[in-house]
C-alpha cells in the first residue's frame, strides 16, 4: 500500500514544486493531506512541517516562488498559510512543536492524521499506527489529553466519520462521552465550520447517529433535547429525532440517484463556503424542530397534532443558528426551507392544479425550488406511520416529482419578477418607518404579485395607498 502511496504524493503536481523548491530544506507532509491521497480523495490543503529552516522564512520565499499569497495565521505558534492563485489550493506551514517532530506528531487528533512523508527521502514516518487504522477503516485519537486540551476534537471524530465511513473505536466512543461536556469550551465559529463538515460528508446519517449517543449533539444544538421527546405516532413510524435523521439518510438518496441539473444545483458553493446539499441536510435534520412546541394529542382519537409547526420552527432558526454564528445567508436559506417544507404538498394537492399555481410556487421560492422539493419528498418518505398507506406515498412523491420536473424545464425561461417599489418609495408613499408593518406590506406586495394580481408600478402604488389606509 505504502508504495502505491508514495507514487501518488510524488505525482502530485504541487507536492512536486514544493519538493523541488526545498532542496536544501527538510520538509515533510503531515496529516490530512496523507490520509487523503490514502482514501483517493482530491486533497487542495497541504500541511507541511520545515525542520531546519524558519517556518516564516521558508513560507515567504515559497510563497515567492510559487507567486502565491503569504497570511499569517498564527504569529505565537509561527504557523503561516500561502494561498496560491488558483484560489482554491493552499499550504500551511510551521516548525515542530519544541523542534521535535515526534512531540508535534503526538499532539495531533487522529491517529490516521499523524502520518507523515519525508520529502526529502521520500519514507513515511508512522509512529501512531495511522497507516493501521486506514486499513482498518477505524477511528481512533492518539491520546485522550489531546481531546481534553481542544475539545473541538469530540466532534471531528465525528466529522471524519461522516467524511470517511470509518467505524468509531469502542473506548473512544466512551471517552467522547465522558468529556462531551468540553464541546461548548471552543469558539462557535469552529464548532458550525466542524459541522457544517459533517453535514458536508457522504456518511452523514451514520455520524449524527453517533453524535446523538456520545451527547454532543444536545450540547451543540439543545433544542434536540425536547425533540427527542417526542414519540412515533400514527403518522410517524419513528420518533421525532429518528425522523429527523431519516429525513436527511432520504435526502442523500435523492441526491445519489439525481440527474445532472439537480446535482448541479446541489453542488454549488452560493453560501457559507458550503455546498447547498450540505445546508439543505441541514434543513432537514432540523425541518421540526418546532414540533414539541405546538404538540397536542387529541383526547377523543389520541391523534398527535403539531399545527403550524413549521412556521415556529421557521421563527426558532434564526436563534438557533446566530449562536453558532452561521451567516445571514444561511440562516436564511435553512428557515426558509423549515418555513416551506410542507408547501410543495399543498401545491400538487391543489384542486384543479394549474400552471398559474405552480409558477405562483416557483416564483416564491426562487432559487430554492429544487431543494423545497427534495426535502419535502424526504419527509414524505420519512413519515410511515399506520395511518400512511403506501397510495398516499406514491401519490405525493409522484406530484412532487412531476413539479420538480416542470420547474428544470421552464426555468431557464423565467424571468425574475421585476422590483416595482423600493423600499424608500413605500415609506415615502405611506410616511412608514422600517418597522414591522412596512415589512408586513412589502411581503403583500410581494404575494400579490406571485399571484399575478399586480404587474405595473401604478397597480403598485394603488396597492400600497390602499393598505395603508386599511390598517
Amino acid at each position: 500500500m505504502n508504495s502505491q502511496i508514495t507514487n501518488k504524493i510524488l505525482e502530485d503536481e504541487l507536492v512536486k514544486k514544493i519538493s523541488n523548491f526545498a532542496q536544501d530544506t527538510r520538509v515533510l507532509l503531515v496529516g490530512g493531506v496523507i490520509r487523503d491521497f490514502c482514501l483517493g480523495k482530491n486533497n487542495f490543503d497541504k500541511d507541511i512541517i520545515v525542520i531546519d529552516k524558519d517556518a516564516e522564512i521558508f513560507a515567504h520565499d515559497l510563497a515567492e516562488n510559487l507567486d502565491a499569497t503569504f497570511i499569517t495565521l498564527d504569529e505565537e505558534n509561527k504557523i503561516y498559510r500561502i494561498v496560491l492563485k488558483d484560489k482554491v489550493n493552499f499550504i500551511d506551514i510551521t516548525n515542530p512543536i519544541e523542534n521535535d517532530l515526534q512531540k508535534d506528531l503526538a499532539r495531533r487528533d487522529l491517529r490516521m492524521n499523524a502520518i507523515a512523508f519525508d520529502l526529502s527521502d521520500n519514507k513515511f514516518i508512522d509512529i501512531f499506527d495511522g497507516f493501521k487504522d486506514l486499513e482498518n477503516s477505524i477511528i481512533n485519537i492518539i491520546s485522550e489529553q489531546n481531546l481534553i486540551d481542544d475539545p473541538l476534537r469530540l466532534l471531528r471524530i465525528f466529522r471524519f466519520q461522516a467524511t470517511t465511513g470509518f467505524d468509531i473505536n469502542e473506548d473512544l466512543k466512551e471517552i467522547v462521552k465522558k468529556h462531551h461536556k468540553l464541546i461548548n469550551n471552543p469558539a462557535k465559529e469552529r464548532v458550525q465550520y466542524e459541522l457544517m463538515k459533517l453535514f458536508d460528508g457522504d456518511y452523514t446519517v451514520k455520524a449524527l447517529l453517533n453524535l446523538d449517543e456520545s451527547g454532543l449533539l444536545c450540547e451543540i444544538l439543545p433544542i434536540y433535547n425536547d425533540v427527542k421527546k417526542v414519540p412515533p405516532n400514527s403518522h410517524h413510524h419513528l420518533p421525532l429525532i429518528g425522523h429527523s435523521v431519516e429525513t436527511v439518510r432520504q435526502i442523500e438518496n435523492f441526491y445519489k440517484i439525481s440527474n445532472k441539473d439537480v446535482k448541479t444545483h446541489l453542488d454549488k458553493i452560493d453560501f457559507g463556503g458550503f455546498r447547498r446539499l450540505a445546508h439543505l441536510k441541514l434543513a432537514g435534520f432540523m425541518h421540526d424542530i418546532g414540533k414539541f412546541s405546538c404538540w397536542t394529542i387529541e383526547e377523543d382519537t389520541g391523534r398527535h397534532r403539531f399545527i403550524k409547526h413549521e412556521y415556529i420552527g421557521a421563527e426558532m432558526c434564526p436563534k438557533i443558528l446566530r449562536s453558532l454564528k452561521f451567516s445571514k445567508k444561511q440562516i436564511e436559506y435553512i428557515t426558509d426551507m423549515i418555513k416551506h417544507h410542507i408547501y410543495p404538498s399543498h401545491v400538487i394537492s391543489t384542486e384543479g392544479l394549474s400552471e398559474k399555481v405552480k409558477l405562483r410556487y416557483i416564483r416564491k421560492m426562487g432559487n430554492n425550488v429544487i431543494d423545497n422539493i427534495i426535502l419535502a419528498m424526504s419527509d414524505r418518505l420519512s413519515a410511515r406511520g399506520q395511518a400512511v398507506t403506501e397510495e398516499m406515498v406514491k401519490k405525493n412523491i409522484s406530484g412532487l416529482q412531476e413539479l420538480l420536473g416542470y420547474y428544470i424545464e421552464i426555468k431557464d425561461t423565467l424571468k425574475p419578477l421585476p422590483k416595482l417599489l423600493s423600499g424608500e418609495e413605500i415609506m415615502e408613499l405611506t410616511g412608514l418607518k422600517p418597522s414591522k408593518e412596512l415589512g408586513e406590506l412589502v411581503d403583500n406586495l410581494q404575494e400579490e404579485q406571485f399571484n399575478g394580481n399586480i404587474n405595473t408600478k401604478e397597480e403598485a402604488v394603488s396597492f400600497v395607498k390602499s393598505y395603508v389606509s386599511d390598517l
